[in-house]
């Protein structure tokens, strides 16, 4: 009895169970409404090959950009307590400028005038420069993050639109879509691998450096950080830097797609999304201890929850309302004043069996 009070307190308490729950509440609602949200199937897609099909596989498959991007995010939210609200923009002018690397001055070549790596290493790198001027203006000048990333916000789809003079390039070479469907002979979408890779990486940093401890205490407090002998500049510009770096891999699964780019529509409110992610994991928005699983857990509750708004035949009209409803409930029962209540509530109860006992 006397092991009981502080596990069920932790449980309680950790930023993990919100996420969780709210996406094993998902789950059970399809399994009771529509048992058959869980099949997987095979079919024969347009190039002719075998591949997986089914909600499970949409919801791995679309959440691919959401989850990349809420990796970055929580390593920005964290080091600088706010947002970066240009990712969306980020990926039109990382998507444009692979493309105009692939096609030069055509329109629709017949052959990529370029390798695919070289064009995703040019979207990298103009995603990390874009990523590096919004870190500066955070982390130098001390403007507040969502200010700071509204210029990108605002300027940088009219960039995207410049960077192609306006027209809608085309990859007609069916490998480039490989990175955004499927490899011949592989049944599973191709993002899914580049997600794993994505998160495995970022695992990998945080536990051989000391990106995560740096991240977190300067985000805690950063006059103590510098006391420590962090450098709170450097760490916040490295993490916006970073975060253009998801973005360009988001872009080039995004512009793999549909082999093209609509630069005003392309990755829209990805960036909402992206800052939700990183709340329904459990993650302060006002910067400092982080949980990037939580983050990942949050990018798959919202993609779940919008397959599964569709297949209960929600209209496109009142998608955004529904999604809205649920997105708010699950982001005030996780929020520390909600968990601090359901702590007393546990804590009361230990005592209670204790005493009894």
């Amino acid at each position: 009895m006397i092991n009981e009070k502080p596990i069920f307190q932790k449980l309680i308490t950790s930023n993990l169970i919100i996420p969780f729950l709210g996406l094993l509440l998902i789950f059970l609602f399809n399994l009771v409404t529509n048992p058959g949200f869980f099949r997987v199937t095979t079919t024969i897609n347009n190039a002719g090959n075998t591949v997986l099909a089914g909600n499970l596989i949409s919801i791995l498959d679309n959440a691919s950009e959401l989850v990349i991007l809420a990796l970055g995010m929580t390593l920005v939210t964290a080091a600088s307590g706010g947002q970066d609200i240009s990712v969306g923009a980020g990926i039109a002018i990382a998507g444009s400028v692979m493309l105009r690397v692939l096609c030069g001055n055509q329109v629709a070549p017949e052959l990529m005038q370029s390798p695919i790596i070289v064009a995703f290493l040019a979207g990298c790198i103009v995603a990390m420069i874009f990523g590096a001027f919004n870190g500066a203006l955070v982390a130098v000048f001390k403007i507040q993050p969502m200010v700071a990333t509204l210029i990108l916000y605002t300027a940088g789809r009219y960039i995207a639109y410049w960077i192609n003079g306006g027209k809608l390039p085309i990859v007609s070479e069916l490998r480039f879509k490989y990175f955004g469907g499927f490899i011949p002979g592989v049944p599973v979408p191709t993002p899914i691998f580049i997600a794993i890779a994505c998160m495995i990486v970022m695992a990998l940093a945080l536990k051989f450096t000391n990106l995560g401890l740096y991240t977190q205490a300067v985000g805690i407090n950063e006059k103590s950080a510098r006391l420590n002998g962090l450098n709170p500049v450097f760490i916040r510009f490295l993490a916006y830097v970073i975060m253009g770096l998801c973005v360009a891999v988001a872009a080039f699964i995004k512009v793999s797609r549909n082999a093209t780019i609509n630069h005003t529509t392309i990755a829209a409110d990805i960036e909402m999304d992206a800052i939700l992610a990183v709340a329904i994991g459990g993650n302060a928005l006002g910067g400092g201890k982080f949980s990037v699983v939580g983050s990942v857990i949050g990018a798959y509750t919202i993609q779940a929850l919008m397959i599964t708004l569709y297949a209960a035949g929600v209209s496109s009209d009142s998608l955004k309302a529904f999604k809205a409803i649920v997105i708010i409930v699950i982001v005030v029962v996780s929020s520390p004043v909600v968990k601090n209540i359901f702590g007393k509530i546990g804590s009361k109860s230990a005592a209670l069996k204790s005493l009894s006992s």
